[in-house]
């Protein structure tokens, strides 16, 4: 699937917004569905968006609805996560990872199975 790349953390404040991006390979393009998922020492992971390959469509958990949009560019290899109105619980390290062509959404972490190293993401006043 080749490497993927994260970028676009940092810190902000609550209510704050932040855009990651994920540069990806162009093996990634059309097949797969990109994910972004979330770790922490005491949460664990937990995905946040997915989007699939097939259709475009988009997967949040309730936790994020409303407040985060995940899209893709396919032409320039790069996808994105805007997170608005962010909380301090969603202080976390942020990966971009991938699934062949469908988001699992009756998993976790939508199921994927690549994923890049991750950006950090500090919410504090």
């Amino acid at each position: 699937q080749g490497p993927l790349a994260e970028s676009g953390g940092g810190l902000v404040q609550p209510g704050g917004s932040l855009t990651l991006s994920c540069e990806y390979s162009e093996s990634v393009l059309e097949r797969y569905a990109i994910a972004w998922f979330r770790q922490t020492p005491s949460n664990g992971r937990e995905g946040v968006a997915c989007i699939s390959a097939t259709d475009g469509r988009t997967y949040y958990p309730i936790s994020v609805e409303g407040r985060f949009i995940i899209s893709r560019n396919n032409a320039k290899n790069t996808a994105s996560l805007q997170m608005n109105n962010l909380r301090l619980e969603d202080a976390a390290v942020y990966h971009c990872a991938t699934r062949l062509r469908e988001c699992d959404h009756s998993k976790n972490d939508y199921g994927v199975t690549y994923w890049g190293k991750g950006t950090g993401v500090f919410v504090s006043s």
